[in-house]
């Protein structure tokens, strides 16, 4: 008789959309998204919040990674709003690839310097990894 050796779960392929946002939160430093994920087999999709931190995510992109800063009001606001998106995505990929949302019609994802505080260092892998590439979509969409 052949041993069974344990089950890894399906991985599955979400289509993810952007609902709404940037919202600034009222009682936390922080930039907020909603996402809305689905996948075959759902009948309607889930929704997933993304909290941005200000000091702890979007700083350490803007100044330290990428040292970036100045420019007009305008060029700050676009600006702020292109690396609040790309830290959002990319902390979506993140959770999904935990399998959150399978447990949950919704899902919180706050700043990863609380509870998931674990998944810090990969967010700030990924933020050296394309630091190049947002060099380069800043000099053209920005102009800074």
């Amino acid at each position: 008789m052949a041993d069974k050796a344990p089950q890894t779960p399906p991985k599955y392929v979400y289509d993810v959309t952007l609902s709404t946002g940037p919202f600034r939160e009222p009682n936390a430093p922080a930039i907020s998204y909603d996402f809305f994920i689905n996948r075959k087999g759902w009948l309607i999709p889930r929704v997933m919040r993304v909290f941005v931190e200000i000091q702890d995510e979007l700083d350490l992109f803007q100044r330290t990674i990428l040292g970036v800063s100045g420019g007009s009001p305008g060029q700050q606001i676009k600006l702020m709003q292109m690396l609040t998106r790309k830290i959002a995505d990319q902390k979506v990929k993140m959770v999904l690839d935990e399998d959150r949302i399978e447990k949950s019609t919704e899902v919180l994802i706050q700043g990863f310097s609380g509870n998931d505080g674990y998944l810090f260092p990969k967010l700030e892998e990924w933020m050296w990894a394309v630091k190049e590439q947002v060099r380069e979509e800043i000099k053209t969409q920005v102009g800074l």
